[in-house]
C-alpha cells in the first residue's frame, strides 16, 4: 500500500479488482481543503480508461509486475504472438486493449513485456525506434518553403509526418509517444 501522493506516472495499481497502469497524474494543492491527487489510469486487462481523484493520504494499493524479455514474432490481427528468450515458450496477448502500439512493433524485434500475476499485461515499447521508410512522395521541385512536410509510411504501416526531403528506402527515427518524426538515420 502506498498514499495516493506518491503516485506517478508509469506506475502499476490494484485498483476495483483490477491492474491498471497510470498513465497521467495531477498533484493539486488548493489553498483551502487538503492536497488531492487527480488519475488518469489505463485497465491492463481491456484497455478502457478509468478517471479517478483521490485525497493525498488515501492508501492506494500498488502491485509488483515483471519484466521479461521477449521476441515479437507476429500479429494474427486477434493476437500478438510473443516467444519467451529464456524458455523459448510462446503466448498470445491479445491486440484488444493495445491497438495503439500495433503500428510500433515490428516482427522479430525484442520487446520487454510487463508480467503480473503470471500473466502478460503490457507491452513496453521503446522510447524512439528506427523504421524503413516504405512509401514516400516524392518532393517535387520549387517544394522548398521553409518547413514543408508530406506523409510517409513505415514498414509497419504507422504513417508519420516528415519534412519533404526523406525517400522511400530511408531510414527514420520516430518518438513512439506522439508518432512524431525525430531524425533521418545515416546507417
Amino acid at each position: 500500500m502506498i498514499k495516493a501522493g506518491q503516485i506517478d506516472k508509469g506506475m502499476f495499481l490494484y485498483v476495483k479488482n483490477a491492474p491498471y497502469l497510470v498513465a497521467e497524474r495531477e498533484f493539486v494543492n488548493p489553498g483551502k481543503g487538503s492536497a488531492f491527487v487527480r488519475l488518469k489510469l489505463k485497465n491492463l486487462l481491456d484497455g478502457s480508461v478509468l478517471k479517478e481523484t483521490m485525497k493525498s493520504q488515501d492508501n492506494v494499493e500498488d502491485i509488483s509486475v515483471e519484466d521479461k524479455d521477449c521476441q515479437y514474432l507476429y500479429s494474427d490481427g486477434e493476437s500478438f504472438h510473443f516467444m519467451d528468450q529464456e524458455t523459448y515458450d510462446q503466448f498470445e496477448i491479445p491486440v484488444k486493449s493495445m491497438e495503439d502500439k500495433a503500428l510500433y512493433m515490428k516482427d522479430g524485434e525484442t520487446y520487454s513485456v510487463i508480467v503480473w500475476d503470471e500473466k502478460p499485461i503490457d507491452i513496453k515499447i521503446p522510447y524512439k525506434v528506427v523504421y524503413e521508410v516504405t512509401e514516400a512522395a516524392e518532393a517535387l521541385k520549387g517544394d522548398t518553403v521553409t518547413g514543408a512536410t508530406k506523409i510517409i509510411t513505415v514498414e509497419t504501416g504507422l504513417k508519420v509526418k516528415v519534412p519533404i526531403f526523406i525517400k522511400q528506402g530511408e531510414k527514420i527515427l520516430v518518438n513512439t509517444d506522439t508518432g512524431e518524426y525525430v531524425e533521418r538515420v545515416n546507417k
